[in-house]
Protein backbone atom coordinates (compact mmCIF):
# COMPACT_ATOMS: atom_id res chain seq x y z
CA UNK A 1 0.00 0.00 0.00
CA UNK A 2 1.37 3.38 -1.07
CA UNK A 3 -0.25 5.29 1.84
CA UNK A 4 0.15 6.96 4.25
CA UNK A 5 1.94 9.89 2.65
CA UNK A 6 4.07 12.12 4.85
CA UNK A 7 5.04 15.53 3.50
CA UNK A 8 7.48 17.61 5.54
CA UNK A 9 8.58 21.12 4.62
CA UNK A 10 8.08 20.45 0.90
CA UNK A 11 8.67 23.31 -1.51
CA UNK A 12 8.68 23.83 -5.26
CA UNK A 13 9.93 26.89 -7.13
CA UNK A 14 9.99 28.29 -10.64
CA UNK A 15 12.67 30.76 -11.71
CA UNK A 16 13.49 31.32 -8.08
CA UNK A 17 9.90 32.06 -7.07
CA UNK A 18 8.29 29.79 -4.49
CA UNK A 19 5.07 28.39 -5.93
CA UNK A 20 4.18 26.18 -2.97
CA UNK A 21 5.79 25.70 0.39
CA UNK A 22 6.94 24.99 2.86
CA UNK A 23 4.10 22.46 3.11
CA UNK A 24 3.68 19.71 5.68
CA UNK A 25 0.84 17.19 5.32
CA UNK A 26 -0.13 13.71 6.40
CA UNK A 27 -2.51 11.88 4.07
CA UNK A 28 -3.99 8.54 5.05
CA UNK A 29 -5.18 5.91 2.64
CA UNK A 30 -8.95 6.30 2.29
CA UNK A 31 -11.46 8.76 0.85
CA UNK A 32 -11.04 12.01 -1.03
CA UNK A 33 -8.89 14.99 -0.11
CA UNK A 34 -10.06 18.18 -1.81
CA UNK A 35 -7.66 21.11 -2.11
CA UNK A 36 -9.31 24.53 -2.16
CA UNK A 37 -8.13 28.11 -1.97
CA UNK A 38 -8.09 31.46 -3.77
CA UNK A 39 -6.90 31.70 -7.37
CA UNK A 40 -3.11 31.64 -7.40
CA UNK A 41 -2.86 29.92 -4.02
CA UNK A 42 -0.89 27.01 -5.49
CA UNK A 43 -3.47 24.23 -5.84
CA UNK A 44 -2.15 22.93 -9.16
CA UNK A 45 1.46 23.21 -8.01
CA UNK A 46 0.70 21.28 -4.83
CA UNK A 47 -0.86 18.40 -6.77
CA UNK A 48 2.12 18.35 -9.12
CA UNK A 49 4.51 18.37 -6.19
CA UNK A 50 2.79 15.42 -4.54
CA UNK A 51 2.55 13.47 -7.80
CA UNK A 52 6.10 14.21 -8.88
CA UNK A 53 5.52 16.37 -11.96
CA UNK A 54 6.74 19.46 -10.07
CA UNK A 55 10.31 19.43 -8.80
CA UNK A 56 10.88 19.07 -5.07
CA UNK A 57 13.34 21.83 -4.15
CA UNK A 58 13.23 21.44 -0.37
CA UNK A 59 11.77 19.14 2.25
CA UNK A 60 10.67 15.54 1.87
CA UNK A 61 7.77 13.58 0.37
CA UNK A 62 7.69 10.06 1.77
CA UNK A 63 5.35 7.36 0.51
CA UNK A 64 5.24 3.91 2.06
CA UNK A 65 6.81 2.53 -1.12
CA UNK A 66 10.03 3.61 -2.86
CA UNK A 67 9.33 6.61 -5.08
CA UNK A 68 9.51 4.74 -8.39
CA UNK A 69 7.05 2.12 -7.12
CA UNK A 70 4.77 4.80 -5.63
CA UNK A 71 4.56 6.67 -8.93
CA UNK A 72 3.71 3.44 -10.77
CA UNK A 73 0.43 3.17 -8.83
CA UNK A 74 -0.66 6.79 -9.41
CA UNK A 75 -2.53 8.62 -12.16
CA UNK A 76 -3.07 12.32 -12.84
CA UNK A 77 -6.05 13.99 -14.54
CA UNK A 78 -5.40 17.48 -15.86
CA UNK A 79 -7.88 20.35 -15.92
CA UNK A 80 -7.62 20.39 -19.72
CA UNK A 81 -7.37 16.78 -20.91
CA UNK A 82 -4.57 15.80 -23.25
CA UNK A 83 -5.98 13.87 -26.22
CA UNK A 84 -3.84 11.68 -28.43
CA UNK A 85 -4.77 11.96 -32.11
CA UNK A 86 -6.33 8.54 -31.98
CA UNK A 87 -9.71 6.97 -31.27
CA UNK A 88 -11.42 6.94 -27.88
CA UNK A 89 -10.44 3.32 -27.18
CA UNK A 90 -6.88 3.86 -28.40
CA UNK A 91 -6.55 6.74 -25.92
CA UNK A 92 -7.99 4.72 -23.04
CA UNK A 93 -5.87 1.65 -23.82
CA UNK A 94 -2.62 3.61 -24.10
CA UNK A 95 -1.48 3.27 -20.45
CA UNK A 96 -1.93 -0.50 -20.64
CA UNK A 97 -0.08 -0.78 -23.94
CA UNK A 98 2.97 1.11 -22.68
CA UNK A 99 3.00 -1.25 -19.69
CA UNK A 100 3.29 -4.18 -22.06
CA UNK A 101 -0.22 -5.64 -21.93
CA UNK A 102 -1.13 -7.50 -25.15
CA UNK A 103 -3.12 -5.29 -27.49
CA UNK A 104 -6.21 -7.52 -27.56
CA UNK A 105 -6.50 -7.47 -23.76
CA UNK A 106 -5.79 -3.73 -23.57
CA UNK A 107 -8.46 -2.94 -26.16
CA UNK A 108 -11.02 -5.17 -24.42
CA UNK A 109 -10.44 -3.34 -21.13
CA UNK A 110 -10.58 0.00 -22.92
CA UNK A 111 -13.95 -0.86 -24.48
CA UNK A 112 -15.26 -1.83 -21.05
CA UNK A 113 -14.06 1.45 -19.54
CA UNK A 114 -15.55 3.44 -22.41
CA UNK A 115 -18.92 1.94 -21.48
CA UNK A 116 -18.37 2.58 -17.76
CA UNK A 117 -17.82 6.31 -18.29
CA UNK A 118 -20.62 6.77 -20.82
CA UNK A 119 -18.61 6.65 -24.04
CA UNK A 120 -19.72 3.19 -25.10
CA UNK A 121 -21.55 4.46 -28.18
CA UNK A 122 -18.50 6.25 -29.60
CA UNK A 123 -15.45 4.00 -29.03
CA UNK A 124 -13.93 4.62 -32.46
CA UNK A 125 -14.51 8.35 -32.72
CA UNK A 126 -11.46 10.57 -32.93
CA UNK A 127 -10.78 11.69 -29.38
CA UNK A 128 -9.97 15.35 -30.28
CA UNK A 129 -13.48 15.70 -31.77
CA UNK A 130 -15.21 14.98 -28.44
CA UNK A 131 -16.91 17.66 -26.37
CA UNK A 132 -15.20 18.97 -23.23
CA UNK A 133 -17.23 16.75 -20.95
CA UNK A 134 -16.64 13.69 -23.14
CA UNK A 135 -12.91 14.35 -23.20
CA UNK A 136 -12.85 14.55 -19.40
CA UNK A 137 -14.71 11.23 -19.18
CA UNK A 138 -12.08 9.74 -21.47
CA UNK A 139 -9.33 11.18 -19.30
CA UNK A 140 -10.90 9.57 -16.22
CA UNK A 141 -11.17 6.19 -17.95
CA UNK A 142 -7.52 6.44 -19.01
CA UNK A 143 -6.52 7.31 -15.45
CA UNK A 144 -8.52 4.55 -13.77
CA UNK A 145 -7.87 1.73 -16.26
CA UNK A 146 -4.55 0.86 -14.60
CA UNK A 147 -6.30 0.39 -11.23
CA UNK A 148 -4.17 3.04 -9.47
CA UNK A 149 -4.13 3.34 -5.71
CA UNK A 150 -4.28 7.14 -5.89
CA UNK A 151 -5.50 9.55 -8.56
CA UNK A 152 -4.69 13.27 -8.57
CA UNK A 153 -7.23 15.50 -10.33
CA UNK A 154 -6.69 19.17 -11.09
CA UNK A 155 -10.11 20.86 -11.22
CA UNK A 156 -11.58 18.08 -13.38
CA UNK A 157 -14.93 19.85 -13.86
CA UNK A 158 -13.69 23.35 -14.66
CA UNK A 159 -15.66 24.88 -17.55
CA UNK A 160 -18.12 21.94 -17.71
CA UNK A 161 -21.87 22.39 -17.52
CA UNK A 162 -24.01 21.00 -14.72
CA UNK A 163 -24.91 17.75 -16.46
CA UNK A 164 -21.30 16.92 -17.37
CA UNK A 165 -20.17 17.83 -13.85
CA UNK A 166 -22.75 15.49 -12.32
CA UNK A 167 -21.60 12.65 -14.59
CA UNK A 168 -17.95 13.21 -13.71
CA UNK A 169 -18.76 13.34 -10.00
CA UNK A 170 -20.70 10.06 -10.26
CA UNK A 171 -17.63 8.37 -11.75
CA UNK A 172 -15.43 9.76 -8.97
CA UNK A 173 -17.85 8.70 -6.23
CA UNK A 174 -17.96 5.20 -7.69
CA UNK A 175 -14.18 4.89 -7.78
CA UNK A 176 -13.86 6.27 -4.27
CA UNK A 177 -16.36 3.68 -3.06
CA UNK A 178 -14.18 1.00 -4.65
CA UNK A 179 -11.19 2.17 -2.63
CA UNK A 180 -9.33 4.48 -5.00
CA UNK A 181 -7.74 7.36 -3.09
CA UNK A 182 -8.61 10.73 -4.65
CA UNK A 183 -6.67 13.97 -4.21
CA UNK A 184 -8.22 16.78 -6.21
CA UNK A 185 -8.47 20.53 -6.46
CA UNK A 186 -11.61 22.51 -7.19
CA UNK A 187 -12.90 26.05 -7.13
CA UNK A 188 -16.48 24.78 -6.75
CA UNK A 189 -17.43 24.74 -3.07
CA UNK A 190 -20.57 22.73 -3.79
CA UNK A 191 -18.43 20.07 -5.40
CA UNK A 192 -16.01 20.13 -2.48
CA UNK A 193 -18.89 19.55 -0.07
CA UNK A 194 -20.23 16.67 -2.17
CA UNK A 195 -16.95 14.83 -2.70
CA UNK A 196 -14.55 15.67 0.12
CA UNK A 197 -13.77 13.59 3.17
CA UNK A 198 -10.89 15.93 4.00
CA UNK A 199 -10.16 19.54 3.08
CA UNK A 200 -6.80 21.20 2.53
CA UNK A 201 -7.18 24.99 2.40
CA UNK A 202 -4.27 26.71 0.67
CA UNK A 203 -3.40 30.36 0.94
CA UNK A 204 -0.27 31.95 -0.49
CA UNK A 205 1.24 28.59 -1.36
CA UNK A 206 0.97 27.24 2.16
CA UNK A 207 -1.47 25.00 3.99
CA UNK A 208 -3.55 27.44 6.00
CA UNK A 209 -6.00 24.93 7.43
CA UNK A 210 -6.76 21.24 7.05
CA UNK A 211 -9.19 18.78 8.58
CA UNK A 212 -12.29 16.65 8.07
CA UNK A 213 -14.61 18.17 5.49
CA UNK A 214 -17.66 18.37 7.76
CA UNK A 215 -15.64 20.14 10.44
CA UNK A 216 -14.08 22.57 7.98
CA UNK A 217 -17.36 23.62 6.40
CA UNK A 218 -19.32 23.77 9.66
CA UNK A 219 -16.68 25.40 11.87
CA UNK A 220 -13.58 26.69 10.05
CA UNK A 221 -10.80 27.49 12.48
CA UNK A 222 -9.24 30.55 10.82
CA UNK A 223 -10.51 33.97 9.78
CA UNK A 224 -9.19 33.44 6.25
CA UNK A 225 -11.09 30.16 5.84
CA UNK A 226 -14.29 31.72 7.17
CA UNK A 227 -13.91 34.65 4.79
CA UNK A 228 -13.22 32.35 1.84
CA UNK A 229 -16.29 30.24 2.52
CA UNK A 230 -18.33 33.43 2.88
CA UNK A 231 -17.31 34.43 -0.66
CA UNK A 232 -15.08 37.29 0.44
CA UNK A 233 -11.89 38.13 -1.44
CA UNK A 234 -8.98 36.36 0.21
CA UNK A 235 -5.42 36.94 -0.98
Amino acid sequence: MVFPLQVTGAETRRRGKVLVGPVSLHLAGVGATVVIGPNGSGKTSLLGLLHGTARLHAGTIAWQLPMDQARAVQSFVFQRPVMLRRSVVDNIAYPLLIRGLPKAKAMAQALDWAKRVGLGDMPYRAAPSLSGGEQQKLALARAFITAPQVVFLDEPCASLDGRATAEIEAILQDQKAQGTRLVMSTHDMGQARRLADEIVFLRGGQVHETGPAAQFFDAPQTDAARAFLNGDIVE
